[in-house]
């Protein structure tokens, strides 16, 4: 297993001792330098979810709805004061392994984006929740965070096939936009890519007001990872961006796949001008 990236502090000593706020390991770390996540299962019930397989939790109780961590505010609030220490303003993730806009009470995810502000962290939530993330609007700032939403489809009824209670294609849109029109920086998880001519149909209909897309396959699939020409797929979808002009980041697993010396950067501000 690929170990955590380290921390550094402003001195460049790496920060130890974290408990809820971590650098994520292997191919997570792609989408953030730190996450958290503030409930245990989800209940948006998508049946591609890799979580309950990532980290040994039941499926059926992991669908039947996100619950609370234990002790969540005041670890994270330990965290938080240990990063502020440190100097680290690096961007959270919320969330790897739940939503932080399931479909229950979402009250202490806005706890926790306040934590993180107060101590000095930029924050980005990533989301299939939709326009329930519009509550915390207020919180985000454009010099230092962020708002992503993973799109499979545009249609509803892959989207109720796949994703049986997440919000449907059009309400993440428009969660998407709304966020945008305040001036805060957008982008779109292109994964899993379920379906070919559909994620290159949501860059075509969303570039307008989404900053960057991540774009990778579908893991844990074997029915659709099997029958997918992923060279074909990754050079059309960058043909796409290229053409429009959508920044993107092709992850891992289809970077073999990129034409050689293509520019295919990591890490790019996920903020709107200055900090």
């Amino acid at each position: 297993m690929q170990k955590a990236k380290i921390i550094l502090n402003a001195d460049g000593v790496p920060v130890r001792g974290y408990d809820v706020i971590y650098p994520p390991k292997g191919q997570a770390w792609e989408y953030a330098p730190l996450a958290t996540n503030r409930y245990k299962g989800c209940g948006h019930e998508c049946l591609y979810c890799y979580v309950p397989l990532a980290t040994h939790q039941n499926r059926v109780e992991f669908n039947a709805g996100a619950t609370l961590r234990d002790d969540y505010d005041a670890r994270l609030l330990k965290d938080a004061r240990r990063y502020r220490r440190a100097g680290v303003k690096d961007q959270v993730l919320l969330c790897f392994s739940t939503d932080p806009y399931h479909p229950g009470n979402v009250e202490p995810t806005r706890r926790a984006l306040i934590i993180l502000a107060d101590h000095g962290l930029a924050y980005c939530t990533l989301t299939k929740g939709g326009t329930k993330a519009l509550r915390d609007l207020d919180l985000f700032r454009p010099s230092r965070d962020a708002f992503a939403s993973t799109l499979t489809t545009l249609d509803d009824r892959f989207s109720r096939k796949w994703e049986r209670k997440a919000a449907l294609p059009a309400d993440r849109i428009k969660a998407l936009r709304r966020f945008h029109e305040r001036g805060i920086f957008t982008w779109v998880s292109l994964e899993p890519t379920l379906d070919v001519e559909a994620s290159l149909a949501i860059v075509e209909k969303t570039h307008g007001f989404v900053n960057l897309y991540k774009i990778g396959p579908a893991n844990y699939l074997k029915e659709v990872t099997r029958t997918t020409d992923w060279r074909d797929y990754t050079l059309r979808m960058i043909g796409l961006c290229d053409k429009l002009g959508a920044k993107h980041y092709i992850k891992k697993d289809l970077q073999p796949f990129l034409p050689p010396g293509y520019a295919n950067p990591l890490r790019v501000p996920q903020h709107q001008g200055p900090r």
